[in-house]
């Protein structure tokens, strides 16, 4: 059995197959260097958290999930809050609501090196949680806050404990994050961001609209490798644009639980994926005719 990602590394060479996703660390770090260099060097590019921020002072950041719990707890909203809202909406309708995920939260580095653990070790079987979980664990976080009148998730929240840990110190809160990883390794495949997470689940409802897709343009060149499935946090989104031609299905990944990591993209020999528009979407013409009346 040729080992994940050597097809790729044979044809394209190391860097285009790991591309992708060295661009997507630099990304996180970045992020979190912009975040840290107030507190550490005195350097305010950015002040805040995650949560919310303003950019040389100008730019206001609000996290969705963070303002809607302030909502639900009956907080008055100031108009920075609502415009920093509007600001991460419209960058996310862009480029894709879970490209946060991949892209900016540090906990994706965490779960990132439980599933890389998993296959090395060659752990397999998995517990099995609906990936709706997810979102009845939103619903459960709103409920909280209008139940205790706080925004008391952000307190366990991992994302929040480890961004505010990594620049003041994470103290207890190394606990939940280690927590994350055993889960992650030994318990559920990607199971904290692909299952549990409100913060995933709320970006993935403004990915439902979001521009930027990624496309299996060239799915007739596919080897059936599996090598996308493989590293894919969210597999079950490759299904149809990648083998559901013969039913007619165009080749743009249209779910809204596509974090854009460009892993895909990375891992493919074929060079099968790549970025494009969600209006880029050609429905298949075999599927047309395979199911046109006779």
């Amino acid at each position: 059995m040729t080992a994940i990602g050597i097809e790729a590394i044979q044809a394209k060479g190391w860097w285009a197959t790991h591309r992708w996703l060295l661009l997507r660390r630099l990304s996180q770090l970045s992020v979190m260097a912009l975040f840290m260099a107030g507190p550490w060097l005195g350097l305010w590019l950015v002040k805040g958290n995650l949560n919310h921020s303003r950019t040389l002072d100008v730019l206001p950041m609000t996290d969705p999930l963070v303002l809607i719990q302030s909502l639900a707890a009956g907080h008055a909203v100031e108009r920075n809050a609502l415009l920093g809202l509007a600001v991460v909406l419209l960058f996310y309708l862009i480029i894709g609501g879970r490209a946060y995920c991949s892209w900016v939260c540090p906990v994706n580095v965490v779960t990132d090196a439980a599933a890389w653990l998993r296959r090395r070790i060659g752990i397999r079987g998995s517990a099995h949680i609906s990936r709706s979980a997810r979102y009845w664990i939103l619903g459960m976080t709103l409920a909280l806050a209008a139940i205790t009148g706080s925004i008391a998730w952000e307190m366990i929240n991992p994302v929040s404990m480890l961004h505010r840990g990594l620049i003041f110190g994470m103290g207890a809160g190394w606990m939940v994050i280690l927590a994350v990883l055993l889960f992650d390794l030994f318990v559920m495949s990607r199971g904290w961001c692909g299952h549990l997470c409100p913060v995933g689940a709320c970006f993935s409802l403004i990915g439902r609209w979001s521009l930027l897709r990624v496309s299996a343009e060239r799915r007739d060149s596919c080897n059936n490798c599996m090598d996308c499935f493989a590293v894919c946090p969210e597999p079950q989104v490759l299904r149809s644009p990648l083998k559901g031609a013969a039913k007619g299905a165009g080749p743009v990944v249209m779910s809204p639980n596509c974090t854009n990591c460009g892993r895909c993209i990375d891992i493919c020999s074929k060079d099968v994926f790549t970025l494009s528009s969600r209006f880029n979407n050609p429905v298949s013409m075999a599927g047309v005719s395979a199911t046109a009346p006779k």
